[in-house]
């Protein structure tokens, strides 16, 4: 048994022996999994990184194709197969035109002065206007309510170009004009004056100026709808009377005082000096030809004189006509009263023998009424010009020369 038992105990430990191996196998065989889970989780993550990579790549690879096809869906935009907009007309390229001529010759005009009230005493006001250029050596062209009352005046050129050192030469004491003059420069644009006796109703005109003191050279255009107007015109607290005005369409709006009224060729024919408040397009220029005797004297580098006959005289129409008993319908009625002569003694009229009830029909052979009357007309012309007048007394035509003198207020 013993034997037995001996054999029974060695067959254990031969099976002992024997499961050793079979143990270390199972061991063996629990480890091997992990190795390869290890490198699963590794696969697994490089292929999330990859598949990761490749959708943001897909996400960009789409977003540009899809701009790309929206592109390529965007419609196009009709086109006009005439565009009249690109069409340029003979009317357009004349306003281009003298837009291009005048405009360098076009000036901003700021001023600066002060005024006094009880609440707020003394306080600074800046004004603005327009003004031309008539001199290459700074001669400036502008109406006189522009520069009344102003402590210092200052100068804009169309480039940008400003000048402080601007003087007021004097104004026309009858008429709304004022001469200016910028110290120190030369060469600058100069504007062609034109021919204001010579204007028709209806023609197409072009006026230029600073609007509204702040829109330098805005630019407006219409016709000129018609002549010999009398205004009453105020300038803050002043008024004037003025007389012989061109009425204008063309929109002018302040700020634009004392620019240029011009025709289709680029001309001035008109400085630009009021505005009908309450109506729409009726606008004032005052004819050219009557600042050209002054200006004569000024670039000559005279004093500020301005032409006159010495007579006072009423503007014959229709009415005046019938209400005078007069034979013509257009010209100069020299008549104030019968008690008293419209005749100023000692004057050039009365030199040259002119009398009252006289009737002015021209002044050198240009008719006086539609083209002008005899102010405007006379005032082309400097003091010490000679003039011829024709006249109609007692149903006679004739003709005296008058030399004109300077005006004394």
């Amino acid at each position: 048994m013993k034997e037995g038992s001996t054999m029974q105990q060695d067959k254990e430990n031969d099976d002992t022996k024997k499961a050793q191996p079979s143990e270390e196998i199972k061991t063996e065989a629990v480890v091997k999994p992990q190795k390869q889970n290890t490198r699963l989780i590794i696969i697994i993550a490089i292929c999330v990184v990859v598949c990761l990579a490749l959708g943001l790549l897909g996400s960009k690879l789409y977003s540009i194709f899809t701009q790309a096809a929206s592109n390529a869906q965007v419609s196009k935009r009709d086109t006009v197969q005439n565009d009249g907009n690109k069409i340029v007309t003979k009317e357009e390229e004349d306003i281009a035109g003298v837009v291009d001529k005048v405009s360098p010759s076009v000036v901003s005009i700021v001023t600066k002065s002060q005024s006094t009230s009880r609440i707020y005493g003394v306080q600074d006001e800046e004004g603005a206007g327009t003004g031309i250029i008539v001199g290459k050596n700074g001669y400036i062209l502008t109406n006189k309510h522009v520069v009344d009352g102003a402590n210092t005046v200052s100068v804009v050129l169309a480039d940008g170009t400003s000048y402080d050192n601007v003087k007021v030469l004097g104004t026309d004491p009858l008429n709304d004009v004022a001469f200016l003059k910028i110290g120190n420069v030369s060469n600058l644009p100069v504007a062609e004056l034109g021919d204001s006796t010579s204007i028709r109703v209806g023609q197409k005109v072009v006026a230029i100026g600073n609007s509204l003191g702040q829109y330098q050279n805005t630019v407006t255009s219409g016709i000129i709808s018609g002549t010999g107007r009398p205004i009453s015109a105020q300038a803050g607290d002043s008024v004037e009377n003025l007389t012989d005005l061109i009425q204008t369409d063309a929109a002018i709006n302040p700020g634009n005082s004392g620019g240029p009224l011009l025709n289709l060729q680029g001309q001035v024919i008109g400085i630009n000096t009021a505005i009908i408040q309450d109506a729409q397009g009726i606008g004032f220029s005052i004819p050219i030809s009557a600042t050209k005797g002054i200006l004569k004297g000024v670039l000559a580098g005279g004093p500020v004189e301005r032409a006159y006959v010495g007579v006072n005289f009423i503007p014959i129409t229709a009415d005046v006509a019938k209400h005078y008993n007069l034979s013509v319908k257009k010209g100069a009625y020299v008549y104030v009263s019968d008690d008293q002569s419209a005749v100023i003694a000692g004057g050039p009229a009365d030199k040259a023998g002119i009398k009252n009830k006289d009737i002015i029909t021209k002044v050198n052979d240009i008719e006086v009424g539609d083209r002008g009357g005899v102010s405007s007309l006379v005032a082309e012309y400097a003091p010490g010009d000679t003039i011829k007048l024709t006249i109609l007394r007692g149903g006679q035509t004739m003709t005296v020369n008058v030399t004109l003198e300077a005006y004394k207020s």
